[in-house]
């Protein structure tokens, strides 16, 4: 499962980002235009990048180059090119179900990560869109 990620605002504008491992790095603070793009990559659970889940890897990739933030959403029920059903049911278990990672930050930082993703993503859908960005605040670490 990825990192939950907190963002704490500290010693003269360096944010500390503390994941769940118990790992902190820090980083510059987070400064996103009003407008923004939202890339959302559209994979299956069970794929892999050397032999990790491609979501955990995405996402990975994602904070190593501090991107503003990512959410996996994993999904109960979907299909894609192949018009193969993939469901969460009881009697039609899916062992690769889909899963959405949503990713908002600059133009600039989006189109630079788009090459990486192309080298990792064997099978999927990768969309953008423009967004407006209303509040973007860290919460407390905890």
């Amino acid at each position: 499962m990825p990192s939950v990620v907190y963002g704490d605002r500290r010693n003269a504008g360096i944010w500390r980002q503390q994941v769940c491992s118990n790992e902190s790095i820090e980083v510059e603070p987070m400064k996103l235009p009003s407008e923004a793009l939202l890339l959302r990559i559209f994979i299956g659970e069970s794929d892999k990048a050397g032999g990790k889940p491609l979501y955990e890897v995405i996402t990975e990739e994602a904070r190593q180059r501090g991107m503003a933030g990512a959410t996996v959403l994993r999904g109960f029920l979907g299909f894609g090119a192949t018009s193969r059903i993939h469901t969460s049911k009881v009697l039609r278990l899916s062992e690769d179900l889909p899963v959405v990672i949503e990713i908002v930050d600059s133009e600039e930082r989006i189109e630079a990560f788009l090459p990486e993703l192309d080298t990792l993503i064997e099978e999927g859908l990768v969309t953008l869109e423009k967004v407006r960005i209303i509040a973007y605040r860290p919460g407390p670490v905890k």
